[in-house]
């Protein structure tokens, strides 16, 4: 009879639903930075009353709390790969996914507080 071992820091436990993360993320954060070129390229004198109007609207809200999301998921499923391929002592890859964590977790407070505070 087989052991079935789950590594517990896996966002997933599923290289396919990692895969996915990974792509939807990367569309996701794809689209935020094609919008806010273009509304950077379309404002060549942009002023803060503009940019402060941009980010008032909810769905700019929203749209920006999705790509933090996405930024997080992408972070960690690449950086928890990054660390099961090169960091085989489990207590340094225990510490560094501990670290990416907390500062995945403060950027999103972070943002939220910027976006809602």
């Amino acid at each position: 009879m087989g052991v079935i071992v789950r590594n517990v820091t896996n966002l997933s436990r599923s290289g396919l639903s990692d895969w996915l993360i990974q792509r939807f993320s990367a569309v996701v954060l794809a689209a935020y930075t094609v919008f806010i070129l273009v509304f950077l390229i379309a404002s060549p004198e942009l002023s803060y009353v503009q940019w402060h109007a941009l980010f008032d609207h909810t769905a700019m809200k929203i749209f920006t709390l999705l790509a933090m999301l996405s930024l997080i998921g992408h972070a960690w499923v690449g950086l928890w790969t990054v660390a099961t391929d090169y960091l085989k002592p489990m207590a340094i890859r225990f510490i560094f996914l501990a670290v990416v964590a907390i500062t995945l977790f403060v950027y999103l407070i972070v943002t939220v507080t910027a976006l809602w505070g």
